[in-house]
This record gives structure tokens, C-alpha cells and sequence, in this order.
């Protein structure tokens, strides 16, 4: 594969954390030395994904009341397999916070997390019968304002949530999306608390983190291909840490406020891995959640693929049905092995492509890199400081809801940036599912409310003009009600009307009963009133 053609600009206000520089092929993913043209940017965007990913794969698995070893194994395979199946370049798979009050409220359904594995594989085969079906195209249906909105609640939420790992106050799971948190503490009310909880250690660690974040792109250091802004963060971070360990002890980051991976080497974890309990199926409880678990994994992947699209420095579009394929493919394997339901997460898609990824092989690779650390290095990780991790995420955040971002949708008009605001201030006081939910509502609304506003009746003839004619659109629907209702009433005694439908090929009934039956309010009238091309009503009309 060569890389010779240059990109294309970028439309979309979301800035570009890469360079223009010559994009991947659409068809990256055809042959093995595509997916290899560019290790150089993939594999340490890896390793950044990873970091972020691993501390995510614990949390959620930690508040979703599942063994923590089920977290990574449904990362593992979200990078792994749904990374190998997947159309898309760079979103990155994985356990995902909106899933978990499914879960929980799951696992106490059905009697126990090895009874919720079941559910867990039927929801994923479900998903990959949705990718056959073609079901992915109602991805292609999230107005573009909900999308953006979504990217800077994201963005907003990363900021309030990280702010109190970044001062060391570590009450609330890493990966938490939700307004209220398990522990029944609000996102405000946690960082009111982490300012009475300051560590002043975690502090000096996340302040380099952040600056070396921003200064890295400014310095000839840049160039580095192997060391990313975010990896050199990370590391930077666990340096300055085992230094405060030497010099000063008390200021040094230690415990919950590091990495926790469990250290019980291979047999320990094998022994940890939980097997599908096939006794539930007979339990009309299990498919109803294995339903729940296809519908909701889905609608999340299909957003996070959206918003992934968008942020995409190259705008490759990823086919939506091979992704549901992809995201069903996961979930049915995670659920065999004992691993949480896995999505797309845009948490981790932004993180890659922030660190500079290009291909697919960045989130196959952070799969594995959660395998080998699960396996092998788990006491050299746990000397992460989750405030080194929290940088990365702040700038991660800023990110997605830069003031170009806000500006940009602001001069798009009302129509786009209610939806937009109203979008953000839901999913900030709920989860990401449900403020999508109420964005997507307002986004409707203001659809309809435009369309309704929109005339359905073109006038063609010009001023003066004997005959007053009208176009019909191509489909009349019931929207279009309002509008031909008034232009009708319009009319005066003595005009000469025509209504053209031969362009016309679908029609609302109700629209067709209100042109007919003005027939007779235009004799009574004295107004010559003409249709052309189009049908009669089948309804008969009340008189």
C-alpha cells in the first residue's frame, strides 16, 4: 500500500489531533502488509491505549459487581477479535461503563455472574444477526448535532471525572460515566470532596503530565514516532513518582492510587476464570436480557462509531453492519471466556487516535498488550500512578469539547445547537444512553418543526402570471399537512389555480383527502381550481 495521496480536508469542527498527512487506504485492512504500513504510529498508540484501557477494564468490571479478571478478558477481546473483524480504523472495543447498571441489575436477576454469561453469548449472537440483517444503517440516522454533542459531554464528563484522580482522590471507578456514582456521590459532590482529599504528590504528577502533554507537540520531540505526547506522559509520571518515593516518601503516590492489577500469576488466573452456567436457559429472564444486552450494546457501538467517523483525520467511513458483526462476534467470545459484555468506547478511540494511531493494529495490539500484562507484568503496572493516566484524559477531554467545537456549532444556528447544549447537559446529569436518548428527541423535533415549516407547495408561476401554478416534492407525507393547508386558505375568489403532481411519487392519504376536498371549497369560492397528476383520494370524505 502506498500513502501518496494527500488527505482530504476536514469538514467536521472536531480538530484533528494528527497532522494532514497522507491517509491510509480505505482497503487497510485487505492484506497483513497493509496492516503493518504503519507501525510506526500504530504501536505506540497501542501501548497509550492500553494504559488507558487497563485501569477502565478494572473499574467497570469493579462497580459491575464481576470479578475483575472479567473486565480484561472482555478487553482483551474487544482489541483482539472485534478489532480483527471490525471495518473501522480506530475505534477501540471494550468493557463500557453505560452497560454497567445492566450488569449489576443482570447478575442479581439471573442468580450469579456465571448465570449472566449465557445472556452475555445470546446477546451476541443477536448482534451479529442485526450486522446480517443490515440493521447498522440506523447509525446513519443520529442527527450530527446529537453526535457533536455527545463528543463534548464526553469530553466534559472526562474533564469532571479525571479532576479528582488528578489530586488523588480515587472514591469513584476509573471509566464511570454516570452522574450519580455507585458510592451515591454526584459528580459535582466528588469534586467538592477531592478538594477536602488533595494529595499533593498526585498533584505534582498530574500538573507534569498535563504540561508535557501540551508542550510535547510544540518541541522537536515530536518527531518521535515511538513516544507519543500521552506515552511520554505515562512515563514521565511513574519517574517522578518512584523519585517523590526516594526523597520524599510521604508525598509519594501509593495504594488505591495506583495501578491494581492482581498479581496471582498464570494458575492463579485460570482458576479465576468463571464459565457459562447453560443450566439458565430455560429462564425466559436470560433471553430477555440477552435482548437487552444486543439492543443496548449496539446502539452504543453504532454512536461510538459514529463519533469515531468524526474524529477520523482521514474520514473513512466504517461499514455500520460489519461493525455490529464485529461487536457480536465480541461479546458472544467475551461471554464464552468468562469476560464483561464488550461496545465501542469513545473514551479509548479518542485516546488512540489523540496518540496518533492510523490503522486497526493499534486497538489488535492494545489487546494483546492486556493479555501479556495480565499474565506476566502486572507488579511493574501497578506502579502507575492513576493521576499520570488522568493527564492523558484531561487533555483527551479538552479535546473533544474545544471552544472551536462549541463556535462552530453556535454559527450553525438554533435548529443545530440546542440539540447540541441539550445533548451535553443531559448526559452530564444522567449517562451517556439516556442524555443521547433526550438529545436525539430535541434533534427530532427540530426536524419535524423545520420540516412542517418547510412550504410543500412550490410556486412556479411568475408574478402576474393568469394561472398561479404550484410543484408538489417528490413525497408528500403527513408533515406536510400544515404547510399546503395554509397556502390552500390563501387563496382568493376569482384566481386560477394549479396543483402539479406528476414529479410526485408517494403519497400521504390525509394529504390527498385535504387537495380532493378543496374542490368543493373552490366552487363555493369561484376559484378555477386545477390538479394535475394527481390521484384521487381512497377516503371517502365525511359530509
Amino acid at each position: 500500500m502506498t500513502a501518496s495521496a494527500p488527505a482530504p480536508p476536514r469538514p467536521s469542527p472536531v480538530p484533528s489531533p494528527v497532522p494532514p498527512t497522507p491517509a491510509p487506504s480505505a482497503s487497510a485492512d485487505s492484506s497483513a502488509s497493509s496492516l503493518f504500513a504503519y507501525w510506526r504510529e500504530d504501536l505506540p498508540a497501542s501501548l497509550v491505549v492500553f494504559l488507558v484501557a487497563l485501569p477502565l477494564c478494572l473499574g467497570i468490571a469493579l462497580a459491575s459487581g464481576a470479578p475483575l479478571l472479567s473486565g480484561v478478558i472482555a478487553g482483551v477481546v474487544g482489541g483482539i477479535v472485534v478489532g480483527a473483524v471490525s471495518g473501522s480504523q480506530l475505534m477501540v472495543s471494550g468493557p463500557a461503563a453505560g452497560l454497567t447498571a445492566i450488569v449489576i441489575s443482570g447478575i442479581a436477576q439471573v442468580g450469579g455472574f456465571p448465570q449472566f454469561l449465557p445472556a452475555v453469548i445470546i446477546g451476541g449472537a443477536i448482534q451479529m444477526m442485526l450486522g446480517v440483517a443490515r440493521a447498522g444503517v440506523i447509525g446513519y440516522y443520529f442527527p450530527s448535532s446529537v453526535i457533536k454533542g455527545m463528543l463534548a459531554a464526553i469530553g466534559l464528563t472526562l474533564i469532571l471525572k479525571q479532576l479528582p484522580h488528578a489530586v488523588g482522590y480515587d472514591e469513584d471507578f476509573e471509566g464511570d460515566f454516570s452522574f450519580v456514582s455507585p458510592t451515591g456521590e454526584t459528580t459535582f459532590g466528588a469534586l467538592g470532596s477531592a478538594l477536602d482529599n488533595i494529595q499533593l504528590g498526585a498533584v505534582i504528577v498530574s500538573l507534569i503530565g498535563v504540561a508535557l502533554m501540551i508542550i510535547w507537540p510544540r518541541t522537536p520531540l515530536k518527531k518521535i514516532k515511538l513516544l507519543p505526547a500521552p506515552l511520554a506522559a505515562v512515563f514521565v509520571g511513574v519517574m517522578v513518582n518512584e523519585v517523590l518515593r526516594l526523597i520524599n516518601p510521604d508525598l509519594a503516590i501509593r495504594g488505591t492510587h495506583l495501578v491494581s492489577l492482581p498479581t496471582t500469576g498464570l494458575e492463579g488466573i485460570a482458576a479465576q476464570v468463571t464459565r457459562p452456567d447453560w443450566s439458565v436457559l430455560n429462564q425466559q429472564s436470560v433471553w430477555i436480557l440477552a435482548l437487552t444486552i444486543g439492543i443496548v450494546a449496539s446502539l452504543e457501538s453504532l454512536l461510538s462509531l459514529e463519533a469515531t467517523n468524526k474524529l477520523d483525520p482521514w474520514k473513512r467511513e466504517a461499514p455500520a453492519n460489519r461493525e455490529l458483526f464485529a461487536q457480536g462476534l465480541g461479546n458472544l467470545t467475551s461471554g464464552l471466556l468468562g469476560g464483561l459484555p464488550v461496545t465501542g468506547v469513545i473514551v479509548r478511540s479518542s485516546a488512540n487516535i489523540d496518540a496518533g494511531a492510523r490503522t486497526r493494529l493499534s486497538g489488535i495490539v492494545h489487546g494483546f498488550m492486556l493479555l501479556v500484562a495480565v499474565l506476566a507484568l502486572a507488579t511493574i503496572l501497578n506502579r502507575i500512578p492513576l493521576a499520570a493516566l488522568a493527564a492523558v484524559l484531561l487533555v483527551t477531554g479538552f479535546k473533544l469539547t474545544t471552544p472551536a467545537l462549541w463556535k462552530n456549532v453556535w454559527d450553525l444556528g438554533w435548529a443545530q445547537f440546542i440539540p447540541f447544549a441539550v445533548t451535553i447537559v443531559a448526559i452530564l446529569f444522567t449517562d451517556l444512553l439516556k442524555g443521547i436518548g433526550v438529545g436525539l428527541f430535541v434533534g427530532i423535533a427540530f426536524i419535524l418543526v423545520e420540516h412542517m415549516r418547510r412550504p410543500a407547495l412550490v410556486l412556479v408561476s411568475p408574478p402576474g402570471a393568469i394561472l398561479t401554478r404550484y410543484l408538489l416534492p417528490d413525497q408528500v407525507t403527513f408533515l406536510s399537512k400544515a404547510s399546503i393547508s395554509r397556502v390552500l386558505e390563501s387563496f382568493t375568489e376569482g384566481m386560477r389555480v394549479e396543483i402539479d403532481g406528476r414529479r410526485t411519487t408517494s403519497y400521504d392519504q390525509d394529504v390527498l383527502e385535504i387537495l380532493n376536498e378543496f374542490r368543493e371549497t373552490a366552487k363555493g369560492r369561484k376559484i378555477d381550481y386545477r390538479l394535475v397528476g394527481v390521484p384521487t383520494s381512497d377516503i371517502t370524505p365525511l359530509h
